[in-house]
């Protein structure tokens, strides 16, 4: 273990291991508030490890959702992961051992950390990728465990709380927009998601607004990096 690179790894997760205990705590009592045995919420955060989606299988188990509808309804919410793995195919390339988990583990939070957070001068960039994916996906685990445990034992009003990972996202956009040296992705971003909202309703914007912004952000790219890089 790279005691020094999981040490810088840690603080720079630091808002992100706060959100991710808060809101995977919100989903461990969901998920036994719904009936759930606790060690569901273990393997699912494990090897399933995607928060939203996670958030979303509690409403599928509830209403028996067929098989097949629960797989595309997945894709097509988690599909904005291959719009983040082409920014990232550079630095994954070189990460050698730890592609496959930084692939594996690539959240939406984490990749904000990754875009904006760059390695210290002392630590390989590989190994702090995998230590910041590595520890953000800990604090999930422990924050799903931990509401998971709870919701078992004791009944909890959870009227609202699933607001709690749109807050998280809500932090996450304004680290980004600090980051920024110009608003052309977040104004594009507005823009797509609005017009997808009008045009395909709440239910189905994710996809059109995700496709609509990389359209207008590939002749941008390069106008928006991060200060520093």
């Amino acid at each position: 273990m790279d005691k020094n690179a999981l040490r810088h790894a840690a603080r720079a997760a630091v808002p992100v291991i706060l959100g991710y205990l808060s809101v995977g705590l919100v989903f461990g009592l969901l998920l036994t508030g719904s009936g759930y045995a606790w060690w569901l919420g273990l393997l699912m955060s494990l090897f399933i490890y995607a928060g939203t989606a996670q958030y979303m299988a509690v409403d599928f188990f509830l209403q028996n959702t067929p098989l097949w509808q629960v797989a595309f309804l997945t894709f097509l919410l988690n599909s904005r992961h291959m719009f983040y793995g082409l920014s990232l195919l550079e630095p994954f390339a070189r990460a050698g051992i730890y592609r496959p988990y930084l692939i594996f583990s690539l959240t939406d939070e984490t990749y904000a950390l990754l875009t904006s957070v760059p390695p210290p001068a002392a630590v390989h960039p590989a190994k702090f990728s995998f230590y910041l994916a590595a520890v953000n996906q800990v604090a999930w685990l422990a924050g799903s465990l931990l509401g998971a445990l709870l919701g078992a034992v004791i009944p909890f009003d959870l009227t609202g709380v699933d607001f709690a990972l749109t807050a998280l996202f809500i932090v996450l956009l304004l680290e980004q927009v600090r980051a920024a040296s110009a608003p052309y992705p977040f104004l594009a971003g507005l823009a797509a998601a609005g017009a997808a909202l009008l045009i395909f309703g709440p239910a189905n914007m994710l996809l059109p607004a995700v496709c609509l912004a990389a359209a207008l952000l590939i002749p941008l790219r390069g106008k928006a990096e991060p200060h520093g890089s």
